[in-house]
C-alpha cells in the first residue's frame, strides 16, 4: 500500500508478464493512446529533434513523409510500451523492429495499437509479434514486426509511479512581442551598454523592431563589446560619455529634449540611473510616485501577473501605495486588461493593529470606493494564498470578485516583493519582465540575470504604453 496525498491508503498498482511458454501463437494485447502536441513537444525534447517537419503542423502538411516519420515515431514508442508492459510484459529484450508508415497521425488522432504473437522460435524464447496501429476511423496508419526475447521466469513489479511535467510555456511574452508590430520602433536610451547582455538586448530588440537604440556610454567600451560578439552598431547612434554617471545623466537629457520615447539600463548600478530620473527640476519625474511593476511569466498561472513594487519603493507609505496601485492599473490597462483585479498582500485576510500592511489595505480599499485609485477591482488585505487561489479564499469564507484571479498583486514593502519574484523566478520557472512607471516615460530596468527573452518582453511593454499614452502613432 501507499500514502496518497490526503493521507489514506491505496492499493499499489502492478504489472505483470507473460513467459515464452504462456504465449500462444496469437495471443494479443492492446492499448489506445490520443496524440497531443504535448507530446510532440516531449518527444522532441527527449531526442534533441527539433525538425519544423515534425513539430510545425503546417510545414507537415506540406511535406506528408516526413509528417508520417514524425509521428510514426511516436507509434512506434506505443509497440513498444505495449510489448514492455502488457506482451510480454517485463523482464521482455527488444530485437528488432520493421514498421511500415502508411498514413499521417495528427494531433487530436486516437491511435488503437495491438501486438499479436505470430511466430515462436523456442531455441532462443523469441517471438515475432505483429503489430498494427488504427486510427480512430478504423485506418490502418502503422504497420510491421517485432522481435523480442520473451521472459522465461514470471515477474510481477509495482507500476513506475511517473513524475508529473508540465511544459514551461511563456505565450504571454510571445504575445507582448506580437502586439508592438503594428507600431513602429521606438527611440530608446540604451544608458551605458557596456557588457554583452545589455548591449545584446539592444541589438536583439532593433532585430525585432521593437525599438530605435541611442547608445549612451563609453564608447570605446560599447565598441570593444560589439566587436568581441561581432554585431554591427554601425547603425545606431553613439553619444559618448566618459562614465556610467554621465551616460546617465546624458540618457535623462536626451528623453527632456524628446530625442527618445523611453530609457533602458544597461550596465550601470539602478541607483546611479535613477538618481539622475529623481534629480530635481532636471529629472523626469511627474506628480506621480516612482514605481516599479515585475510583468511575470509562470507557467503555473493562466495571465501574466503583475508585482508591484519590488525594486523601488523600499518601504512605501499609504500615500506612496495609492501611486504605485494606480501606476500599475495603468498599466495593466495599456495591455489591454479591461478591469485590472487589484490584489494588495499581506501575510493575513483580516484587518489588525499589529500588521499595519493590513490597515493599508484597507484603506486602499476606500480610497478606491471614493474615486482617489481609478480603473481597477481592488481588494485586501489578503494573504497570498488566498489571493492567487480561488480555493483557498473559499475555505477562509472570503467572497471577493479579486481572490483566486487577480492580475495584480501589491506588496507590503520591497523586500516582500523582491523575494515573492525572485521566487517565482527561481522555484516556478516564471519570467520577470521589469518597468519603472510614474516618470515622463517608461523606463525598462533590467538586472543581470535577465534572459533575452525577459528584456525583449520589458522593451514590449514599454512599447505598448508609450503608445497607449499617444507617445507614437
Amino acid at each position: 500500500m501507499s500514502e496518497s496525498q490526503n493521507g489514506g491508503l491505496q492499493p499499489i498498482d502492478y504489472i505483470e508478464n507473460r513467459t515464452f511458454d504462456e504465449i500462444p501463437i496469437g495471443a494479443s494485447a492492446t492499448i489506445v493512446r490520443r496524440l497531443t502536441k504535448e507530446d510532440i513537444e516531449l518527444f522532441a525534447i527527449v531526442s534533441g529533434d527539433i525538425n519544423p517537419a515534425h513539430l510545425d503542423d503546417a510545414y507537415a502538411a506540406a511535406n506528408l513523409f516526413h509528417h508520417v516519420v514524425a509521428h510514426g515515431m511516436w507509434g512506434g514508442a506505443l509497440i513498444s510500451a505495449v510489448l514492455g508492459t502488457e506482451l510480454p510484459g517485463p523482464g521482455a529484450i527488444y530485437l528488432k523492429q520493421g514498421l511500415n508508415f502508411h498514413r499521417p497521425v495528427g494531433v487530436g488522432d486516437t491511435v488503437t495499437v495491438t501486438v499479436t504473437a505470430r511466430e515462436k522460435r523456442a531455441a532462443q524464447h523469441v517471438i515475432v509479434f505483429e503489430c498494427t496501429c488504427v486510427n480512430q476511423l478504423g485506418v490502418l496508419v502503422i504497420s510491421g514486426t517485432a522481435e523480442v526475447i520473451a521472459p522465461t521466469e514470471r515477474v510481477r513489479v509495482a507500476r513506475a509511479q511517473l513524475p508529473e511535467i508540465q511544459l514551461r510555456r511563456h505565450d504571454s511574452y510571445n504575445r507582448l512581442i506580437e502586439a508592438c508590430a503594428s507600431h513602429p520602433p521606438m527611440p530608446t536610451a540604451i544608458v551605458h551598454p557596456c557588457d554583452a547582455a545589455s548591449l545584446g538586448a539592444a541589438v536583439e530588440a532593433a532585430r525585432a523592431g521593437l525599438i530605435v537604440p541611442v547608445l549612451v556610454g563609453p564608447e570605446a567600451k560599447i565598441r570593444a563589446v560589439a566587436d568581441a560578439e561581432q554585431w554591427d552598431i554601425s547603425d545606431f547612434r553613439l553619444v559618448a560619455t566618459p562614465h556610467s554617471h554621465a551616460a546617465a545623466a546624458e540618457a535623462v537629457r536626451l528623453t527632456r529634449a524628446g530625442e527618445v520615447a523611453a530609457l533602458m539600463k544597461g550596465s550601470l548600478h539602478t541607483d546611479e540611473l535613477m538618481h539622475e530620473v529623481t534629480s530635481g527640476t532636471l529629472g523626469l519625474r511627474t506628480e506621480r510616485r516612482l514605481s516599479h511593476v515585475f510583468i511575470m511569466d509562470i507557467p503555473t498561472y493562466p495571465k501574466p501577473l503583475m508585482i508591484t513594487d519590488a525594486a523601488i519603493n523600499i518601504n512605501p507609505s499609504l500615500e506612496d501605495k495609492r501611486d504605485i496601485c494606480q501606476n500599475a492599473i495603468d498599466l495593466a490597462l495599456a495591455l489591454g486588461v479591461v478591469l485590472p483585479k487589484v490584489a494588495i498582500l499581506s501575510a493575513v485576510e483580516t484587518v489588525t493593529m499589529k500588521l499595519p500592511s493590513t490597515l493599508d489595505a484597507a484603506a486602499l480599499c476606500k480610497m478606491a470606493e471614493r474615486g482617489q485609485i481609478r480603473g481597477g477591482l481592488i481588494d485586501g488585505p489578503l494573504a497570498f494564498d488566498n489571493a492567487i487561489d480561488a480555493a483557498a479564499a473559499a475555505a477562509k469564507g472570503i467572497v471577493s470578485q479579486v481572490a483566486g484571479n487577480p492580475d495584480i498583486l501589491v506588496v507590503p514593502d520591497l523586500e516582500a516583493g523582491n523575494m515573492l519574484a525572485k521566487q517565482l523566478s527561481f522555484l516556478a520557472g516564471a519570467d520577470a519582465a521589469g518597468i519603472v512607471l510614474g516618470a515622463r516615460v517608461p523606463i525598462i530596468l533590467t538586472s543581470r540575470a535577465d534572459s533575452l527573452r525577459t528584456r525583449m518582453a520589458s522593451c514590449a511593454v514599454a512599447v505598448i504604453l508609450v503608445a497607449a499614452k499617444g507617445g507614437r502613432k
